[in-house]
């Protein structure tokens, strides 16, 4: 392979990261979401095949791992949008470093490979396997892009904290605390395409001064394709043609430490699941008094499915769905937000949300399905009617010997339209334990 050749490779590699990057903004924004490539991102698919058995979402995951155990870890460089905030965060970095290192080309980043991530790792998915997210949730990489593009604090204090990281380290976040990097990585060890060095080599160093990943030993020729992220910087930088990207076999003689860390990993994993289950059954106590979005369901399958991505809150069409906060873990329902209600005619937060927390529901199904409880406190109501005709279930009528509005509660849905136009506040709104369909 030419150099010219890795440029173009390396170039169309960045274009697709940065369509896909852009797009990614857009889409947690509320903007536009033209293209569904977040239901590509690896936890909220993992989620879905292993708490949801969604044969759909265990497809796009089983393409997902193939195109890992072909090509290496394309996803963190390519679909990632975490990844890409960072590979395209490097660009200034370098640039200072490189002033601040007197011009100099800059020293080959030294990574190395920490296997605490392995145990980090199995707890996340140990603990999401066994049907909760509170752990993943706070290390995903894509739950902290949209957390921290939605302008959550905890997503912003993450991002800056990783920035800070990347501006030193490099892409050492993607290599030694990624959780969802590290099973990539384990599966890239035996993929089929390998970046590698051939005998043109002459160890300049430029490679790997380039690799954000810190895996090229120049002076021994080698490349770990566990860390290596398929940015295909290398292949652009290099000036003798000595890096390919193509079929390589490397036998897997894993050494003892790799040996104890496997079976640390194991045994974490192990317990991550119990914890899991045990999470699932006490994690919903802070939010069972919370409304929550259609197709919820309940109080304990939000708690321990929302990764708190917000990618639903920046995309609800009356802005009424709220953030985590000090009173609920996850994504709930703020009547008060704009003083708005859900709207009758939108399902949109169910066909949005990539981890199944708020189940996929037709518009005719959502419309039938009661999130909340409206009631009535007749010393407020001043019997205008108003809310009777904004109710879009004709669950309201007045009372014709107190001249009050009456709810009828087995058609209420809860959607808080008449709560939203009641303008003497004498309507007020209660949550349920459980959605059901009415």
């Amino acid at each position: 392979m030419t150099n010219g050749t890795g440029r173009k490779i390396y170039s169309i590699r960045l274009s697709i990261a940065a369509i896909i990057g852009i797009m990614s903004v857009l889409a947690v924004c509320g903007i536009a979401y033209p293209v569904r490539f977040l239901d590509l991102e690896l936890v909220p698919l993992l989620q879905r095949t292993f708490a949801d058995f969604s044969i759909i979402a265990s497809i796009t995951l089983a393409a997902v791992l193939l195109i890992t155990l072909l090509f290496g870890r394309i996803y963190c460089s390519t679909i990632c949008p975490f990844g890409i905030l960072q590979d395209f965060a490097l660009f200034p970095f370098r640039t200072v470093r490189r002033k601040i290192n007197g011009g100099k080309m800059l020293p080959p980043p030294r990574h190395g490979n920490y296997g605490v991530k392995y145990l980090v790792a199995a707890l996340s998915f140990g603990c999401l396997i066994g049907g909760s997210a509170i752990f993943i949730r706070y290390a995903d990489p894509y739950t902290v892009f949209g957390s921290a593009t939605s302008l959550s604090l905890y997503g912003i204090i993450f991002a800056a904290a990783v920035l800070v990281l990347t501006f030193f380290k490099d892409r050492f976040f993607c290599t030694n605390i990624c959780p969802a990097g590290t099973v990539l990585g384990l599966i890239s060890r035996i993929s089929v395409f390998k970046i590698q060095m051939n005998d043109d080599c002459i160890s300049c160093g430029m490679c790997a001064s380039a690799c954000p990943a810190g895996c090229i030993d120049h002076k021994n020729k080698t490349i770990d394709n566990e860390e290596c992220l398929k940015c295909l910087r290398c292949l652009s930088v290099c000036r003798k043609n000595a890096i390919n990207y193509g079929l390589k076999t490397i036998k897997f003689n894993p050494k003892r430490r790799d040996a104890l860390w496997g079976i640390g990993a194991l045994a974490i994993l192990g317990a991550g699941y119990a914890a899991g289950i045990r999470f699932t059954k006490t994690v919903a106590a802070k939010v069972k008094n919370i409304i929550l979005p259609p197709g919820a369901a309940n109080a304990n399958r939000m708690a321990n499915k929302c990764l708190n991505c917000n990618l639903c809150v920046e995309n609800c069409t009356n802005k009424i769905l709220a953030k985590a906060d000090e009173h609920s873990g996850t994504v709930h329902i703020d009547y008060d937000k704009g003083k708005m209600h859900c709207d009758f005619n939108c399902n949109k937060c169910g066909g949005i949300c990539p981890s199944g927390a708020i189940r996929k529901m037709s518009l005719k199904e959502k419309q039938g399905t009661r999130i909340a409880m409206a009631t009535v406190i007749k010393d407020e109501c001043k019997g205008c009617g108003i809310c009777a005709e904004a109710c879009p279930k004709d669950a309201i009528e007045l009372n014709a010997e107190t001249g009050t509005a009456k709810i009828d509660g087995s058609k209420c849905i809860g959607c808080g339209k008449c709560y939203a136009s009641c303008h003497f506040g004498a309507i007020k709104m209660h949550g349920i334990k459980e959605q059901t369909e009415i």
